[in-house]
């Protein structure tokens, strides 16, 4: 009998890199196989590879770590799968050089990925692997664009109340890597709450007084706005609070007064990311940045 189970994990190997862009040998191990050896993962990697799926390339420093990534045809199959039907795969994510390039930063995003993933298996709560979105496009009139990182799903267990089921909860994240200035980092904020308004205008003839108002874009996505999530990395202490004045000074802009009302927004190093996990109170309000709370419990302000 055909081994299904081998199957279905090498499809869910190679859907992984398509979406992820790429990933180190054993973050695609707990990612998507942490209950077998990781012996297992380097060869459904190395026959994937061989069957011209995926590659990979070698990074000279850290012990010669091996960083996997999809080739264009395993871009092409994958992307005829159900599970990644309306994703924007990566037009570049089959490229050696821009992989090499974007390295860093991609790692960095994957590592964050894996940290709510792990979370979630740790507290019987649901987060699957392709639950992790990076760069989902969100249109915001005259050509621009917001890009997060990743757009996360998560479904949260109840509180101690005895209810059934869970709450679906959904965040924006940005990886900042101190690659660019505190001031463009939270010029950011300003760059979600456009979001938040816009209200794309009908095209062609004037809308009837019988047809529905139009509606924020945002809205035909999601039933609210997913909570803002910085994860600061690559930088110390004193670069981490920087960042977090800077949005701190940001969020106190009238423009973005009834952005925040509505819309959680918080900060946190990686370190404590990686350390404490991310449902512990790690994150700061960027609007209250003194206080620090956990993501999934922070209600709307």
């Amino acid at each position: 009998m055909t081994d299904v189970d081998t199957g279905s994990r090498d499809r869910l190997a190679l859907a992984v890199l398509a979406q992820y862009r790429m990933a180190t040998t054993e973050q695609m191990h707990l990612i998507a196989s942490p209950d077998v050896r990781i012996e297992q993962t380097r060869r459904r990697l190395a026959k994937l590879r061989a069957e011209g799926l995926v590659d990979r390339i070698t990074l000279p420093q850290a012990g010669r770590t091996r960083v996997w990534f999809p080739t264009s045809y395993g871009v092409r199959v994958a992307s005829e799968w159900s599970e990644l039907r309306g994703r924007r795969l990566s037009r570049t994510a089959s490229d050696r050089t821009a992989v090499r390039l974007r390295v860093g930063h991609g790692l960095t995003v994957t590592e964050a990925a894996l940290a709510f993933l792990q979370e979630a298996r740790k507290r019987g709560e649901l987060c699957r692997p392709l639950d992790w979105i990076p760069e989902v496009y969100h249109p915001i009139g005259n050509g621009e664009a917001v890009i997060p990182d990743a757009l996360l799903y998560y479904r949260r267990n109840r509180s101690s109340d005895g209810g059934s089921g869970g709450v679906m909860l959904r965040a924006f994240i940005e990886v900042d890597r101190a690659t660019m200035g505190p001031e463009r980092l939270a010029a950011k904020l300003g760059a979600y709450a456009r979001l938040h308004s816009y209200i794309p205008q009908p095209v062609g003839r004037r809308p009837s007084a019988l047809q529905e108002p139009p509606r924020e874009e945002w809205r035909r996505r999601y039933p609210l706005f997913p909570r803002l999530l910085f994860v600061l990395d690559c930088t110390g202490p004193a670069g981490i609070v920087t960042r977090i004045d800077a949005l701190h000074a940001a969020a106190t802009d009238l423009a973005l007064a009834a952005f925040l009302r509505d819309v959680p927004a918080l900060a946190a190093p990686m370190t404590d990311l990686l350390h404490h996990g991310p449902a512990a109170p790690i994150w700061h309000p960027v609007q209250d940045p003194d206080r620090r709370v956990s993501w999934m419990h922070t209600p709307v302000p």
